[in-house]
C-alpha cells in the first residue's frame, strides 16, 4: 500500500498532479485545496490513498492525515465513490464540512455535482454519529461561519482562490451574519492587500 508520497512535481492541473518520486512519476488526485496550498511549491509531500479496479489504479493525495481519514470516512457511505468524496473535500476545509455534517446542514454538501439533498441527508445520517472535530483546549467551535460556504462561493466568483476568500472571512467580524454584509466586508479586507 503506499500510504505516503514526497517529491518533485513533474506537471499539474486542476485534477491532479504528476508527483516524481526518484524517477517514478506517480498520477495523484489532489482537491483544488490542495493544488492551491501546493501551487507556489516544487516539492510535496502527499499521504495517500490506493484504489484498485479492474481497469485502473487510482491514488489520491492530502496534505494532512486529518483529510485522509476524513477522505476514509466518506467512503464508507454507500454511493459515495473516490471522486465524489475528493469533490467534497474540494468545498472546504474538513472542520467546516464536518461541522456542517455533524449540525445536519446539507447545503455545503448539496453543492457538489453529482450529490443531490436525498445523497446529502443519507451521508449526514451515515456519519453524524462517527466523526468528530479536534480543537485545541479552550478554543471556541466557530460554527456561525458555517454559512460562509456562500459568502466563499461570491468571492470565488469574483477571481479570489478560496484560500483567499475563506482567510478574508475569517477575519470578518462574527456578529455580522448577512452574506452580502460578509462578502462586502470580506471585500474591503482584500483589497487592502
Amino acid at each position: 500500500m503506499i500510504s505516503c508520497l514526497s517529491g518533485q512535481i513533474k506537471h499539474k492541473n486542476d485534477k491532479f498532479i504528476i508527483l516524481d518520486v526518484n524517477g517514478v512519476g506517480y498520477q495523484v488526485f489532489i482537491s483544488p485545496l490542495t493544488l492551491e496550498a501546493i501551487s507556489q511549491s516544487e516539492k510535496a509531500t502527499l499521504f495517500t490513498k490506493l484504489f484498485v479496479k479492474e481497469d485502473a489504479m487510482e491514488l489520491y493525495g492530502f496534505l494532512t492525515l486529518e483529510e485522509l481519514e476524513f477522505f476514509e470516512q466518506l467512503l464508507t457511505v454507500s454511493s459515495i465513490g473516490p471522486r465524489s468524496a475528493l469533490s467534497i473535500i474540494s468545498v472546504g476545509k474538513v472542520e467546516e464540512i464536518k461541522k456542517a455534517i455533524i449540525h445536519g446542514d446539507a447545503s455545503i454538501l448539496t453543492k457538489v455535482s453529482g450529490i443531490g439533498q436525498k445523497t446529502a441527508e443519507r451521508l449526514i445520517l451515515e456519519l453524524k454519529n462517527k466523526i468528530s472535530i479536534k480543537t485545541r483546549e479552550g478554543e471556541k467551535v466557530d460554527l456561525e461561519n458555517l454559512g460562509d460556504s456562500n459568502a466563499i462561493d461570491a468571492l470565488v466568483n469574483l477571481g479570489y482562490k478560496r484560500a483567499e476568500a475563506r482567510e478574508a472571512l475569517h477575519k470578518v467580524d462574527t456578529s455580522i451574519t448577512d452574506v452580502k454584509d460578509r462578502v462586502r466586508e470580506a471585500l474591503k479586507m482584500l483589497g487592502k492587500k
